[in-house]
């Protein structure tokens, strides 16, 4: 957190300082999100990811009268963290509508957008949310209770081979196909509810250490229900109209999915691993990147945040 000293200059407090979100979701590479974003004080910014609003409260630490900050979080849990400052406006939506959330409110084009794309503290030691398989509760992992479909809701309609590429894309789980049938198998008996349903199937068909097996499957069903990775190409191509020339944005990812995708936008202005030509068979490059390789955290925040461990931050600048 920033806080201003007797001769009105700026100092950085200690992590986890003063930041009364934390019990809800711990920020992340706090200090190098606030250096990537090189934040103007009159300037415009957007945390895509409010959560517990510990990003949000360092941002505004940054900014003078003047400066104005969006955040966006389509749980209805964070609502109840919202600021308390008139230069705040946190807006209870999913961040692929930042564009037009922004247009309507007059607030484009911005200076900086950061996006944090972990599950929130708060979320996975809810039980009632299903997040994590340490708790039983209902298959639900939707980050938008307004959504239809739960992870239960998935795991009983879809097909086999529907399971079967879900675990094996966005779970990189090796035996997706013997785990898929398992839970077609099991479902013609009884439909999963449970954490623990699915559980007991997961733990008679995993490979490997149990534990990682259990975050890879659980990973790929959240994924999917929440289609976070359809959510983060559209923020990344809405990013290049949303900021002002020169202006910087700053991902977090947490597993190899994410940080492709945006790794690739950001060097190639695709999500492929190579860059598209033009009709005259030209580059057309809207970013460039400010760190070549990700930014992690270091050892003494992986120690007082564990989960900071499989952090990545990049951060990149649209070319003017």
């Amino acid at each position: 957190m920033m806080s201003k000293d007797k001769d009105g200059g700026k100092k950085i407090l200690p992590l986890g300082e003063d930041l009364g979100g934390d019990s809800y979701h711990v920020p992340v590479l706090l200090h190098e999100c606030i250096e990537g974003l090189n934040i103007k004080p009159d300037g415009i910014y957007v945390d895509a990811t409010f959560g517990g609003g510990g990003h949000s409260k360092e941002i505004l630490g940054w900014l003078g009268k003047k400066g104005k900050l969006y955040a966006f979080d389509q749980d209805d849990d964070a609502q109840r963290n919202a600021l308390d400052d008139k230069r705040f406006t946190l807006i209870h939506a999913n961040f692929r509508e930042m564009k037009r959330f922004l247009r309507l409110l007059s607030a484009m084009p911005v200076d900086g957008i950061l996006a944090d794309l972990g599950v929130s503290s708060w979320q996975f030691d809810t039980a009632d949310r299903g997040f994590s398989y340490r708790f039983e509760g209902p298959l639900d992992m939707r980050m938008n209770r307004g959504i239809e479909k739960t992870a239960a809701d998935l795991l009983n309609t879809y097909s086999a081979e529907a399971l079967q590429k879900m675990f094996g894309e966005l779970g990189e789980v090796r035996n997706a196909k013997t785990l898929a049938h398992a839970i077609v198998d099991a479902r013609l008996v009884k439909p999963l509810e449970t954490i623990d349903d699915l559980k007991l199937i997961a733990k008679a068909n995993a490979k490997g250490e149990l534990m990682r097996y259990l975050s890879q499957v659980f990973q790929a069903i959240r994924i999917e229900v929440n289609d976070e990775l359809g959510a983060l190409k559209d923020i990344l191509q809405q990013s290049v109209e949303v900021l002002k020339p020169g202006g910087r944005l700053a991902v977090i990812t947490f597993h190899s999915l994410e940080d492709r995708l945006v790794k690739n936008y950001i060097k190639h202005g695709t999500f492929e691993d190579e860059p598209v030509k033009d009709f005259f068979g030209n580059y057309k490059l809207n970013m460039k990147a400010i760190n070549k390789k990700p930014i992690e955290a270091n050892e003494e925040e992986q120690k007082r945040n564990p989960r900071s461990r499989s952090a990545k931050l990049r951060v990149a600048e649209k070319i003017e």
